[in-house]
């Protein structure tokens, strides 16, 4: 009888700084942001605008962001991932199955080399990376890509390894996303509306045959079919441009927001779909810049608000949902071969 292989399992998103300190963003944003796939411009350029005008800025800016949303245990970016991690491996541990999962951040601790060799000494002679990103695009599931090769040619290891690209019409996490919806209160049978919103990509990368936006608008269809919509009940838009030099997938979330704070008198339900774990774009965008601009919107349009207006609905986060969500998109990738 053939031993079993031992089959490593790596979760991987962008990351988070070590801590709320401009120090400490500015670290980190200085390797996201040097990315190949990030940098908006030629490197040696690039480097001179990033190091000299933006992260001084920025790293001051995003620290004070940041510390708003920081909790006493940490980084909630970090603490969900731990949970999740620990809940993944509590299913493999149950089925008996020999699974390994570990969690690694492209950006920040712990990384990807760091993760791999982990795996590497714990025996697994196989491994399946799973970026969490339900819809892939050049400038993160790419990343990911790039970031696995890195780390396996660093450590001269040769093993078969998959990286897992999308997972944006699977059943199980339309059907995830469009419970958590109905959680938040959402009431299909009413005028409530359902915005949801993406992080946005430049338009030259959809240039270069990035599917991205085709994926977005994939999920949100197949989520509000689950519900039972109408297409006159919910919408799309896109947030988190980083720049102004370049042209992003739009129609932007601000923008879609004035609209439906001018015209619509219904509820409004935001989502946030690409994002498996909140981060500073859903917990503090959100609450801090898209809520109150949002309000401020309808007063302007002569509404009537009250907290009831705008609702936003969470990430799947460390759910036993999402738990189900990922152990589902993994399965196939784990089977005995």
């Amino acid at each position: 009888m053939s031993k079993t292989k031992m089959v490593g399992v790596l979760l991987v998103n962008t990351g988070t700084p070590d801590a709320p300190k401009p120090r400490a963003v500015r670290k980190y944003l200085a390797r996201f942001l040097s990315d190949p796939r990030i940098c908006p411009m030629p490197k040696l350029a690039w480097w001179f605008i990033l190091h000299l005008f933006i992260l001084p800025k920025r790293g001051r800016a995003s620290a004070k962001k940041y510390a708003k949303i920081w909790t006493d245990e940490g980084s909630p970016f970090t603490i969900a991932h731990q949970k999740l991690m620990r809940g993944l491996q509590s299913n493999y541990d149950e089925e008996g199955r020999p699974v390994i999962v570990r969690v690694a951040m492209n950006y920040s601790k712990p990384f990807v080399v760091d993760e791999f060799a982990y795996l590497r000494d714990a025996g697994c002679e196989k491994i399946v990376v799973l970026p969490l990103y339900p819809q892939s695009a050049l400038s993160t599931t790419g990343s990911v890509r790039d970031h696995v090769d890195q780390a396996l040619e660093k450590l001269q290891w040769d093993i078969p390894c998959v990286v897992i690209d999308n997972y944006h019409d699977n059943p199980v996490y339309i059907r995830a996303i469009a419970a958590s919806i109905k959680r938040a209160g959402f009431e299909v049978d009413s005028n409530d509306k359902l915005l949801f919103s993406y992080h946005s990509i430049p338009l030259v990368d959809i240039e270069k045959g990035d599917t991205y936006e085709l994926q977005t608008g994939a999920s949100s269809l197949l989520i509000a079919n689950e519900l039972g919509l109408d297409r006159v009940r919910w919408t799309i838009g896109y947030q988190c441009r980083f720049d102004k030099s370049r042209t992003w997938v739009s129609p932007y979330t601000k923008d879609v927001l004035k609209r439906l704070a001018e015209h619509d008198n219904a509820r409004l339900f935001m989502v946030c779909p690409n994002f498996a774990v909140d981060c500073l774009e859903t917990l503090y965008d959100i609450d801090y810049e898209l809520k109150p601009q949002y309000f401020n919107d309808m007063l302007q349009a002569g509404r009537t608000i009250d907290e009831d207006s705008f609702h936003y609905v969470p990430c799947l986060d460390r759910s036993k949902a999402h738990v189900q969500v990922l152990s589902q998109v993994l399965a196939p990738y784990l089977s005995e071969e």
